[in-house]
């Protein structure tokens, strides 16, 4: 894999969206997350897909739809003010 890329579960247990990376597979392999590639949007069913700078996720969470634009891969699973810099939200209509 390269710092280019990064596993969706592993980045999502980055971003501090699951508790462990174990969740964040389960989350994936629920199809729950659905990401945007190149202007192609597909439900996500495998967490070894890889997801870039740029890629757009949507996923349910808590009871409320999470959009955002992935801005960065991170090096490590570190506090929460070094995870949210790993994407921006999206804002709704």
């Amino acid at each position: 894999m390269s710092e280019a890329a990064c596993r969706i579960d592993v980045w999502l247990w980055r971003a501090r969206f699951a508790k462990t990376r174990t969740l964040a597979a389960a989350m994936v392999e629920r199809g729950v997350v659905r990401l945007t590639h190149q202007g192609r949007q597909a439900r996500v069913d495998k967490a070894s897909r890889c997801v870039r700078v740029g890629d757009g996720l949507v996923f349910a969470l808590g009871g409320r739809i999470i959009d955002l634009t992935v801005t960065a891969m991170g090096e490590r699973r570190g506090p929460p003010a070094e995870a949210r810099a790993l994407y921006v939200l999206v804002e709704g209509d």
